[in-house]
Parts: structure tokens; sequence; C-alpha cells
């Protein structure tokens, strides 16, 4: 996988075990990068920046990774360290979006995000450099099926929280001590039935404007910030 980007590169260089290449433009100049390289018996190539230009679509400010793929992790193995609060995404459907929500969660020390594997999408370049590294340093889970896993989140001491404008509570009004699970819906149909149906709670953010729905992402660190403030 090709990731591209200065923010993004420079937190894989820290932890450089998945980089296979290292490409750069010409007379590429950025110190605090080229300090990081220097330590680095990595193989490089250099391009002009045409060239760099047509190998990905995006800002790759220079630099661009040929990374291993992201290796998902098991529920099983978040669950055995003590996990206490997780992030649900039914099925998320922009990269965009998934980078923003796991930059914020792990700014914010979510334990993990899971997501399905079908009609989701999935971590690639365009989750790294939106989430400007961080999914380097936070767990996600790729599941089969979202409610068997919300019941097997319940069978470990999980409340489980869905996020909807109907039938449902001010998010402010909700006890989020103990371990949570967070459920954010899918961009334009929000949670599917099945999961709205096993959650505990659902919550939603007031509306005060002539829009009646927030972006994914933002939805997402609102609550997410919301259980932090909690349980301060």
């Amino acid at each position: 996988m090709l990731v591209y980007g200065r923010n993004v590169a420079e937190e894989l260089l820290k932890n450089p075990k998945n980089i296979k290449k290292i490409i750069l433009q010409d007379n590429f100049d950025d110190k605090k990068i080229n300090f990081l390289l220097e330590k680095l018996n990595l193989e490089r190539k250099y391009l002009s920046k045409k060239q760099m230009d047509d190998l990905c679509k995006g800002i790759h400010q220079g630099i661009i990774l040929d990374i291993t793929d992201y290796q998902y992790f098991k529920l099983d193995k978040i669950l055995e360290n003590d996990a206490n609060f997780i992030v649900i995404l039914d099925h998320i459907e922009d990269p965009h979006n998934l980078g923003a929500i796991i930059r914020t969660s792990e700014a914010a020390g979510v334990d993990a995000i899971v997501i399905p594997k079908n009609r989701q999408v999935s971590v690639n370049s365009t989750v790294m450099k939106t989430s400007a590294g961080a999914v380097t340093n936070m767990k996600v889970v790729e599941v089969s099926n979202l409610v068997q896993t919300i019941n097997t989140l319940k069978t470990n001491g999980f409340w489980i929280i869905g996020t909807a404008m109907e039938n449902s509570i001010d998010y402010r009004k909700i006890d989020y001590n103990g371990k949570i699970a967070l459920v954010i819906g899918n961009e334009g149909k929000g949670m599917s039935r099945l999961v709205s149906e096993s959650c505990d709670f659902i919550a939603n953010i007031p509306m005060y404007g002539r829009i009646n729905s927030l972006n994914a992402s933002v939805a997402s660190g609102i609550m997410i910030y919301e259980v932090v403030r909690n349980r301060k």
C-alpha cells in the first residue's frame, strides 16, 4: 500500500517495521523527516515531482512510503487487555470519515475501533493520510457480524450506546461510567435496524439550526469526548 504526506510519513518512520520502500522527491528537504531517515537502513528512491504525482492522486508533499497492508486486530485479544471503551462503526463508507474518527479515537484514548468486513471502507492509503498516521497507534478490529460482536461485548460487561435522532435521548443525559461501546451509523442511513435494536441506549445530539444532522466524524468526536469527560 502506498501512503503519502509528511505527517503520516513522520509517524510511520517512528515505528518503521511495516515500511518496505521510501520514495522521495528530488531535493526533499524536510529536516525532521531526513533526520529520521538517516537512522534507517531502508531502500530509498528519488523521483521528479511529475513522477511522484503520477504515483498517487493526492498531495504527497514530496514523500511516499510503500508499506505492508494494515493488519487488523482480533476482538478476543482486545478484551483480554481489559478494554473499556470501544467505538463500533456501522458501515462507514467515506475513507475521510474513517480516518478522522480514527484520529479522534486515538487522541481520546479509545481502546479499539470495530468495523464490519463488508460494505465498509477498509484501512487504506486515504484513511492513513486523513488520520495523520494515528491509525498506526490504533487497534482496528474487522468482524463478520456486528450484531454478534455486540452480543459478545454485552457478555463482557459492555453497555452499547447507539446514535440516532429518532427514538433517542439527549446524549448529555446518559451515564457513561463502566464499559462503553459507542456505535456510529452509516453517513446516509444511520445504524441498521438490527444494530439499533441491539443497543442499550440510543443518544442524540440536539440540533438548534436548520440542518438536522452532523457529519459522522463530527458526531463521533462529540460523543467520544462526552464519554471521556464523564469519566474524569
